[in-house]
């Protein structure tokens, strides 16, 4: 069974979300990483680049799939972990710890549409 950490908040397309203040980290869950198999290679966006909650924003890529991702609250990008685009295996080691954006939120408010940890346990299991 992955790895779902209480405290974050999760998307249907397998994004997780920090929040921090105004700011928010975004990353893939455990659940994301597990089912693409080995990841090769992360695309993420440039700094101040602005999307709405919903919008792609870039993409994973592994030996068996391409998958895109979604932005799971608005927002324009403050910091890239630039480690994971460096070695995207960080992302397989730990989805949790190897965040991919910073973001400063739009409206922290959306934040609380998403899945709690308990919520996408479920979501999850079906």
């Amino acid at each position: 069974m992955s790895k779902v950490i209480e405290g974050l908040r999760y998307s249907e397309s397998h994004e997780w979300v920090k929040v921090d203040g105004e700011f928010a980290f975004i990353g893939v869950s455990d659940f994301a990483q597990a089912e693409m198999g080995d990841i090769t290679y992360v695309d993420v966006p440039s700094v101040d680049d602005e999307f709405a909650k919903g919008e792609e924003f870039g993409a994973l890529e592994s030996v068996k799939a391409s998958s895109d991702l979604y932005m799971p609250v608005g927002g324009v990008v403050v910091e890239v972990n630039d480690a994971v685009v460096d070695a995207p295996e960080l992302v397989n080691q730990d989805a949790y710890e190897n965040w991919l954006i910073k973001i400063q939120m739009s409206d922290p408010a959306e934040a609380e549409g998403l899945m709690d940890a308990a919520a996408y346990n479920e979501f999850t299991a079906k």
